[in-house]
């Protein structure tokens, strides 16, 4: 079992092509692409820590057909643009806005938002968000795990690290 990081996927909200400048010719097409990511990534027995902004808009029938056609079982940090119908949908195996995990001997706080400081951030603990759509100046042992981040599909916790190592060791 894997477990991967993902948030700001965004299903159903036309904003995100054009704010975020996503490369699709349509929602159609860039829900299709995300779905396609998500499940050539992630298998049934893996775990998925979707840090917020699942969908806006689709009805709730829709958002309950979206999650129940990626792979994996998903846990939701909510974010500030999920309303009832995706915190009402069937399949989420948590719903909360804060937690803090232990993946892989690191230990995690998730949350949709940025923090500045967190829980025992001086003793190495990393600090896993979403929000902020690969914009923010990236700041020691935090992490965008956000689509427009990633290639728009989740992410792994050792993925996430190499990324900043390589980066550093590169400059």
């Amino acid at each position: 079992m894997t477990v991967y990081f993902t948030s700001d996927t965004h299903f159903g909200d036309p904003r995100v092509l054009r704010i975020d400048r996503r490369p699709f010719a349509d929602l159609a097409e860039h829900d299709a692409a995300l779905v396609e990511r998500w499940n050539g990534t992630v298998a049934e027995g893996d775990t998925v820590w979707h840090l917020g902004d699942f969908a806006l808009g689709p009805p709730p029938a829709r958002v309950a057909d979206l999650l129940a056609g990626l792979h994996g079982e998903k846990h939701l940090i909510v974010g500030n643009n999920d309303g009832p119908a995706t915190l009402a949908a069937p399949g989420w195996a948590s719903v909360a806005h804060y937690a803090e995990i232990e993946v892989e001997g690191s230990r995690l706080v998730l949350c949709h938002y940025a923090f500045r400081t967190w829980n025992r951030m001086g003793r190495g603990v990393v600090d896993l968000h979403g929000h902020s759509h690969g914009k923010l100046k990236p700041v020691p042992r935090q992490f965008d795990v956000g689509v427009d981040a990633w290639d728009f599909r989740p992410v792994t916790l050792a993925t996430i690290l190499a990324s900043r190592r390589r980066r550093t060791t590169a400059g």
